[in-house]
């Protein structure tokens, strides 16, 4: 984790300074200045762009050195104890299942995409594909890859030409825009275990453990019983 937190810390620093380069480049060539505005473009600037390439590079490969599990959607589902939205998500190499309480607009951006529901206008998730798309870049995998005071976090990997992008999101965003790209999803395995264990959930229902329990006894029959 604090290893994470300090590539996190230089991603920051380099993108200020590259700004900053950018910024005195173009104050040079206003100046008059055009050999130096020349020097940062075609040196400083592009060492600092290179740098900042291969660190994202890096942060790629440790959330998945880290280990990640694919998962699917196995189906979404009103918890019969609170009413409140649930994704239920299921590891492709195994029974193992990992659920996810959401709110019902995020709910319904997800099963409107699985049913091949569209509406008039462009909601929010497509809206967000569709400026992904227009701006030459594509969505190649979404990760959920940490349980934060109770609250899954997770990251889009996106590459725009030769460049990688991670973005934070919520994990029901994640989803919504995954299925609109049709990209793999995946959990590290350190997320799936905490969830595993975890203990929390509505307070006035089931734990997590007792859900996710009784969620991997269902089969298809019986979770029909429960879908949305």
């Amino acid at each position: 984790m604090e290893r994470a937190q300090e590539r996190g810390a230089m991603d920051s620093d380099l993108k200020k300074r590259i700004e900053a380069l950018r910024s005195e480049a173009e104050e040079q060539a206003r100046k008059g200045q055009l050999d130096r505005a020349a020097e940062i473009r075609q040196g400083e600037l592009p060492k600092l762009e290179a740098e900042l390439k291969k660190l994202i590079s890096t942060q790629d490969r440790a959330v998945l050195d880290a280990g990640t599990v694919e998962v699917r959607i196995r189906g979404l589902m009103m918890d019969p104890s609170t009413n409140m939205p649930i994704i239920v998500l299921k590891d492709v190499a195994s029974e193992t299942v990992m659920p996810i309480w959401v709110g019902f607009f995020e709910v319904k951006a997800i099963s409107d995409e699985i049913e091949k529901i569209s509406s008039a206008r462009p909601m929010t998730h497509d809206l967000a594909r569709n400026l992904i798309h227009h701006l030459n870049a594509r969505l190649e995998r979404v990760v959920i890859n940490e349980l934060r005071d109770d609250t899954f976090l997770a990251v889009l990997f996106l590459r725009q030409g030769d460049e990688n992008i991670t973005i934070d999101a919520r994990p029901s965003d994640a989803i919504a825009l995954a299925l609109r790209a049709d990209c793999p999803i995946y959990v590290s395995e350190q997320v799936m275990q905490s969830a595993k264990l975890n203990t929390s959930g509505p307070p006035e229902g089931p734990t997590a453990e007792q859900l996710r329990g009784w969620l991997e006894g269902l089969n298809d029959e019986d979770l029909g019983r429960y879908k949305m």
